[in-house]
């Protein structure tokens, strides 16, 4: 969570050009196992998906124009992307076209934003019209 406020801004930020979709998985750092001392909550183990979906509550509080899901308590999400504990992805049409490193010296926001950049860029100067009817 010690991150949310910089991806709350690149949320804001590109909210025109992407669709912001936050999983919450299983808490890295929880209140009643390996304690961060930076975490601005104290959450303890998920022992039950109900535990797990009132921690992921406090990040609608945090990004509240970004759609949050909850992982499996199988953790499914976090086993198929590699996200342990951090992760950030751009998926287009169904195809992973930028993964990030793995968190948290992996997790760089800038990296995000210099794709979103670049995507951004590409828009805007493409000549291409779509017309609906």
């Amino acid at each position: 969570m010690a991150r949310l406020k910089a991806f709350r801004g690149v949320a804001t930020r590109y909210k025109d050009v992407a669709d912001f979709l936050l999983i919450y998985i299983e808490e890295a750092h929880p209140s009643d196992g390996w304690v961060s001392t930076d975490a601005p909550y104290q959450i303890p183990k998920h022992r039950c998906l109900e535990d797990r979906v009132k921690a992921a509550q406090l990040m609608t509080l945090e990004i509240p124009d970004c759609l949050v899901v909850v992982d499996t308590m199988d953790n499914a999400s976090n086993a198929a992307y590699g996200a342990y504990f951090e992760r950030l992805y751009i998926v287009q049409q169904e195809t992973v076209v930028y993964q990030g490193g793995r968190g948290p010296e992996g997790y760089k926001i800038s990296e995000l934003k210099s794709w979103l950049d670049q995507y951004k860029s590409q828009l805007n100067n493409s000549s291409t019209v779509v017309i609906q009817v």
